[in-house]
């Protein structure tokens, strides 16, 4: 049957053929690996063999280091998708990583390294990671079967035609797969089943010898009927006829039993993994020809001379499978029936004669064995109904316990659920369990609903490589349109990505991140950024963030507000020295860097850099305001202006934010300036010291040299006096420039026709009540300030201008002040006037005329 291709699908499409086995069992290694993968496996090869032959750490590590290199290269497999990798291709690329791990696992332990202790560490990781590859296996074969061969038009027509009437079994049974989705998907399920199958401490029953006869100690016991050392006295048979044992009730000869007992179950783990023709060279080689005999009888029945012959030649083809299936069929039901049989002998008749007794006698303590033994049933009951159905021709019944036996596959997953062994029921109702069997049922809405339970039920205790599990299982079906809940796949998505935040790999966090709604984007990739505190992790952060094309600008806005916000107890930093900055003043204002990054970000760098002033210049951290405003370029405002081109259209926000950036820096200023004149004021030359008595004795020489000291000082106070007065003027200058602040005042936001947009979110109204307030703490202080330099310089007239700038209409100082502060001042203003009165000048600083 020809693939037509699906319309507008990603998927690439291939030929099947609706034979009864599948090639499930061929090499499932990826044969599209990308570029950048090989490189990174290959970067990866030098360093892990090196690492192999080093033993040191591994008493921590205990292979932990080996597993976690799957973070990255599953990330490696997804990122070089966009090259040109499908979404069946990355799940065989992620199989094949997975193998890679495994095979290194293995090594380790064959090596013995890290101990025994080690061993079982790494053991551990074993199982898991080979139940993974299972799962990505399982995965694979079903949905590519269930998203390209089922969709398949072709295929769609061919099941409007129906099944075809007196065709042979074999050609019957081609259709039905070709048709039967379910069955084909059944079919599926057991070839996973057999490749994935580890026959554990029955890998070799056999012994390894040359071909042999056929019950050999037998034959030579009934030759020499009086050789004692052979056991006489135990009855053995009288005939060596297959069916002797059971027909005289005898025994062979024990070893016989013994060695026939190790073929029987060789035979069936050869059956149980997928390989009939092995266990028919078993037969062969081992001299029990019937055995093999009996393990064709299955086979579909096929005669091609009845096919009308193209070439014309006439010659007569040979003929395929059993005639008389139906009669081998009855028999072998019949022995899986018996008791007379050993339990291996009889689930090898079973398999082929759909007797799921005998097979749960023998398998009943795996989940994986119990779901192939009731598949198998399954696919028996529907072929041998078809067969009997489509076939001219007339079969030997059937047991009616045979065709009682039909189940649906949710039946069998509830059978299972509910088993006599705990094993079974715990993987059953384990995480591993549930996965595979809501990808079996196509439940994956179910699934989800499971994993999310997970999640939030479990939070913590998941490992991380069970979310990163998950989380990719979650990709594939979202990419195939198998996510009915949105929500539901980002908080499984969302629980690896809080997992990689722990492991702190910026590139795999952004980019998973991506894969989610912008909420949760920006809610945990601000949470990454939060914890990243040296400057060139941040700006590797920033990078793969905007390589993944995550909202930068929101998340980083995001996280300087959350540690710009965040509370801490007291002292929980340690305090500070005085005149410091505390190691939480400190991360808050370094948070600044992430706003740095993008020039697009500068206005919202002004509005957060001028909310941490507002708070610093509350609590009188000057230190801290000062750091923050350093934060900031210096060429802030000429950078606004050219990102939107002209004054005129810079936002009412950034507009606002301008202006009170100004205003801080003037603020700053002059307090600084007052600072630094109030240190040289304080700093005044010291006289020199002169001896307290003066002899005739002294000579000439320290007389001069007392001169010219006095000289000297004389010269640096001149200097002093010029350069406090110089540094008084730019005080009086600075400090002025606070209260005589252009357009509407100091801390007043300049006219904006409206406010901006989300004036809400921005909290306007709570940053303008903490400017007014800001206004009537530091415009007294600054008015204080103010006097105290004129006064102190005999200034004293320009003490008493400065009540006229307070009362001044134009920007009404006074109505920042309260009564205590208005009245402190004004005893202020009042001292200057009494200085002027005792300077013979009136009260406001001009001669007195009579």
């Amino acid at each position: 049957m020809q693939s037509a291709a699906m319309p507008d699908s990603p998927f690439p499409m291939s030929n099947r053929s609706g034979l009864l086995r599948t090639t499930l069992n061929s090499s499932m290694a990826p044969q599209n690996l990308s570029h950048s993968l090989l490189i990174l496996e290959q970067s990866n090869a030098a360093q892990e063999d090196r690492s192999l032959m080093e033993d040191t750490g591994d008493d921590l590590d205990r292979g932990k280091s080996r597993v976690d290199v799957l973070f990255p290269q599953f990330f490696g497999v997804l990122q070089a998708q966009g090259g040109g990798q499908e979404a069946f291709e990355v799940i065989q690329s992620l199989t094949h990583v997975c193998r890679g791990v495994v095979e290194k696992l293995e090594l380790e332990i064959e090596r013995g390294m890290g101990g025994e202790q080690g061993a079982r560490q790494r053991q551990a990781m074993l199982t898991w990671l080979r139940q993974e590859i299972y799962t990505w296996r399982l995965l694979h074969a079903l949905f590519y079967d269930r998203i390209l061969l089922q969709t398949d038009t072709q295929a769609d027509d061919e099941m409007q035609d129906g099944p075809t009437l007196g065709g042979s079994e074999k050609e019957v049974i081609q259709q039905l797969y070709t048709i039967n989705a379910t069955l084909r998907e059944y079919q599926l399920v057991v070839d996973w089943l057999e490749a994935c199958y580890d026959q554990g401490e029955q890998q070799n029953p056999l012994h390894c010898h040359d071909r042999m006869m056929a019950w050999e100690n037998t034959l030579f016991q009934l030759d020499n009927l009086q050789g004692a050392a052979f056991g006489k006295g135990h009855e053995i048979v009288s005939r060596l006829d297959p069916d002797a044992p059971v027909r005289e009730k005898r025994p062979l000869h024990a070893l016989d039993e013994e060695d026939n007992l190790r073929l029987s179950r060789a035979i069936f783990a050869s059956i149980r993994s997928g390989h009939v023709d092995d266990g028919l060279k078993l037969c062969k080689h081992y001299g029990q020809t019937w055995r093999a005999a009996i393990l064709e009888g299955w086979r579909l029945h096929e005669d091609p001379n009845f096919e009308q012959n193209v070439s014309g030649v006439h010659e007569k083809l040979p003929i395929e499978g059993n005639p008389r299936r139906d009669i081998w069929k009855r028999c072998a039901w019949m022995l899986a029936d018996s008791k007379n049989y050993d339990e291996y002998s009889r689930a090898t008749a079973g398999v082929f004669s759909g007797h799921l007794s005998s097979l749960k006698t023998l398998l009943h303590s795996n989940w994986h064995d119990l779901l192939w033994a009731h598949l198998k049933v399954q696919i028996d009951i529907r072929v041998e109904s078809e067969i009997r159905g489509c076939c001219l021709k007339r079969y030997q019944p059937m047991p009616d316990e045979y065709w009682n036996g039909k189940m649906t596959m949710e039946q069998i997953f509830d059978e299972l659920n509910v088993a006599k062994d705990a094993s079974v029921r715990d993987f059953a109702q384990g995480q591993l369990g549930i996965i595979q069997r809501h990808l079996i049922l196509d439940t994956c809405g179910e699934l989800l609903q499971h994993m999310v339970r997970w999640v939030e039920k479990d939070a913590g205790q998941q490992s991380p490589h069970q979310l990163r599990f998950m989380a990719h299982i979650v990709l594939f079906l979202r990419q195939i349109g198998r996510v009915e809940q949105e929500r539901q796949a980002e908080k499984i998505i969302a629980a690896y990505v809080e997992a990689l935040i722990a492991r702190g790999e910026p590139q795999l966090i952004a980019y998973y991140a991506a894969s989610l709604s912008n909420t949760l984007q920006v809610k945990l990739y601000s949470r990454f950024l939060e914890q990243v505190e040296q400057k060139r992790q941040r700006e590797l952060a920033l990078d793969a963030a905007l390589q993944a094309g995550l909202d930068v600008e929101q998340i980083t806005r995001i996280t300087v507000e959350n540690i710009r916000l965040a509370h801490h107890a007291h002292g929980e930093f340690g305090e500070p020295l005085s005149g410091e900055i505390s190691a939480v003043d400190q991360r808050k204002i370094s948070a600044l860097e992430w706003l740095i990054h993008l020039p697009e970000q500068r206005g919202e760098l002004l509005w957060q850099a001028n909310a941490m002033i507002r708070t610093y210049l509350a609590c009188s951290k000057m230190e801290c305001m000062r750091q923050t405003f350093r934060m900031v370029p210096g060429d802030i405002v000429q950078q606004i202006v050219n990102l939107y081109s002209s004054v005129d259209n810079i936002p009412p926000r950034e507009e606002c934010c301008l202006k009170e950036y100004l205003c801080y820096k003037v603020y700053l200023s002059g307090v600084d300036s007052f600072v630094e004149w109030n240190r040289l004021q304080q700093n005044r030359p010291k006289k020199p010291q002169t001896a307290n008595t003066a002899s005739s004795q002294d000579n000439f020489t320290e007389r001069m040299a007392s001169e010219r000291k006095e000289q000297a000082h004389r010269s640096e106070v001149v200097r002093w006096e010029h350069k406090v007065k110089e540094q008084a003027k730019q005080t009086i200058e600075t400090l002025y420039n606070v209260l005589m602040f252009p357009d509407k005042g100091w801390l007043v936001d300049p006219f904006i026709a409206k406010q901006p947009e989300n004036a809400v979110q921005l909290n306007w109204d709570h940053r303008l009540l903490q400017m007014e307030k800001l206004r009537s703490i530091c415009i007294p202080e600054i008015a204080l300030l103010l006097n105290e330099v004129m006064f102190k310089t005999g200034d004293f007239a320009g003490c008493v201008r400065l009540a006229d700038e307070i009362s001044s209409e134009n920007r009404q100082l006074y109505k920042v002040y309260t009564k205590h502060k208005l009245a402190e001042l004004l005893a202020k203003i009042a001292d200057a006037s009494l200085e002027l009165l005792n300077s013979k000048l009136d009260p406001w600083g001009y001669p007195i005329t009579i």
